[in-house]
């Protein structure tokens, strides 16, 4: 193994985006050595034959900004190991982990005296990557498959470097995505009792994967927080306080928090599974008929009426938090910024999306009812013109427009809109709550008129019918007392679902 030399310089690759060239020199006395393995490039100084070069690609590079990128890529070390060599050890402490540069590795497990392989990487993969999370014993053999050319760092040197350089904490976050997204040993891919199948969503603050419940057969979300916010207190206390907020919610115009597991230094909030699509993208690509603008608003008022009677101000209404069920039914989602009735946001500067905030928000006033009320007005406004009121790259003009301007008039543009939606509109986005609608209710009266016209249903999860899975339970006369106690506790779980779990004795 040939080992302990650094990276000498680091450009952007000529042959693919997002991916580098990295150039290893050599010192004098390894020369021969190397040149019996590597074809060494020619320094243009000397002449001598003392460069290594590799074109590097890696989804887990990839996440990291490239000025961090390259700092983490020049603070590695370069290891070349032979056809056969174990690189890692199943059982021993270690706290280093590898980026393939060249090569492929199989990794095996040895379990009752007996080996199985479980898996292979090549080039741009992580090897020993538990490392990073304080797991230090090894759980795998990891043999280098060919002639293999590694990077390496340890745990103590990459925490280091992140305090330096926040953004390399993604790098933790797209780890552990890779894992419980590909991994093909199963253990990999739990989350407490749930199982990940794919990985469906990116967002600022959290990965959103596709899992299921590994008992029931349920189909779950899960949510993990990135963990360059997951070592920031503010946003770990507010991504804690989402899941606390809505595991108090049960209602069908909201998603559902079923679980909130910690692990791998981030958290999880495993919700309900939507099949469906954000109100936003659908306003991207359709434009709504006047039914299914006034059915939307009606069921969003619904789901906003249930969280306000809680106390529960969601902070961040937009078409982006709306989503649209394949059957038409909408669910309230994202609660990252809610927060109780009077609470002042003292963590972020602004809260919420820019387009949609409201006055009292940008001003730091104690948010209630009305705030929400604002951000439904402009949603409402862009469901019906296709576009937000107040809109361009400029923060600071955009809230001034929403301290200081009226939206416009959707007479002036779109003359035959009911007169019930132009009202609606023009007194949610009044610029001082006390002239706005006072709560949802209110809207809701407003609305009915229209609705009743159109025979749009007024029913909080109207269309919604109830469902019934069959299941048989047979059991022995001794197992009588352990499984009555089992299905009352079955029977509390299912009940803070909102669900009912019936129960009929057969006789044989």
């Amino acid at each position: 193994m040939f080992s302990d030399l650094k990276i000498k310089k680091i450009e952007p690759s000529y042959l693919q985006e997002a991916c580098y060239l990295l150039e290893i020199e050599l010192p004098e006395e390894n020369l021969k050595k190397m040149a019996s393995v590597f074809p060494l490039k020619s320094s243009t100084e000397s002449g001598t034959q003392n460069k290594l070069q590799f074109h590097f690609c890696s989804y887990l590079v990839d996440a990291l900004p490239q000025d961090v990128a390259y700092q983490f890529l020049q603070s590695m070390t370069f290891f070349h190991v032979k056809k056969g060599e174990r690189i890692i050890t199943q059982g021993e402490t270690g706290d280093n982990f590898y980026l393939i540069l060249k090569g492929t590795c199989f990794l095996t497990q040895e379990k009752n005296d007996m080996l199985f392989e479980i898996d292979q990487r090549g080039p741009g993969d992580i090897l020993g990557e538990m490392a990073l999370f304080g797991e230090e014993l090894r759980s795998t053999h990891v043999y280098a498959e060919t002639d293999t050319d590694l990077l390496s760092m340890g745990k103590e040197q990459f925490e280091t470097l992140s305090h330096e350089y926040p953004d390399l904490r993604n790098f933790l976050s797209e780890v552990i995505a890779r894992q419980l997204s590909t991994s093909k040993v199963m253990d990999d891919r739990k989350i407490g009792k749930y199982m990940v199948t794919e990985r469906i969503a990116n967002g600022g603050a959290g990965l959103i994967f596709k899992g299921s419940h590994t008992l029931l057969n349920m189909p779950v979300a899960i949510k993990m927080l990135k963990h360059e916010m997951a070592m920031n207190q503010d946003f770990l206390g507010a991504f804690r306080n989402e899941a606390n907020i809505i595991a108090q919610l049960n209602h069908p115009g909201i998603i559902k928090v079923y679980d909130i597991e910690e692990l791998y230094q981030t958290v999880f909030i495993i919700m309900e599974y939507l099949d469906g699509v954000p109100l936003k993208n659908l306003l991207k690509n359709m434009k709504l008929s006047l039914s299914k603008i006034v059915d939307f608003t009606i069921q969003i008022c619904f789901g906003l009426e249930y969280a306000h009677k809680k106390g529960i101000i969601h902070q961040d209404i937009n078409p982006q938090n709306i989503f649209i069920l394949s059957d038409g039914q909408v669910k309230l989602f994202d609660f990252g910024l809610a927060c109780f009735r009077g609470c002042v946001n003292t963590n972020f500067l602004f809260p919420g999306t820019l387009s949609y905030i409201s006055p009292e928000q940008i001003r730091g006033d104690p948010v209630d009812e009305r705030t929400d009320i604002y951000s439904l007005g402009i949603t409402v406004y862009e469901m019906i013109t296709g576009r937000v009121p107040f809109a361009g790259n400029d923060i600071g003009a955009l809230l001034n427009v929403h301290l200081k301007e009226n939206i416009p008039d959707i007479h002036s543009t779109m003359e035959d809109i009911p007169e019930e939606l132009h009202t609606l509109v023009r007194k949610a986005t009044q610029k001082e709550p006390s002239a706005r609608y006072q709560n949802v209710s209110e809207i809701l009266g407003e609305i009915q008129p229209l609705s009743e016209k159109l025979r749009v249903r007024t029913q909080p999860g109207f269309g919604r019918q109830d469902k019934m899975i069959g299941m048989f339970l047979v059991y022995q006369e001794e197992q009588e007392l352990a499984l009555k106690r089992f299905i009352e506790e079955l029977s509390k779980h299912v009940k803070e679902t909102g669900a009912v779990l019936r129960i009929t004795k057969f006789e044989d």
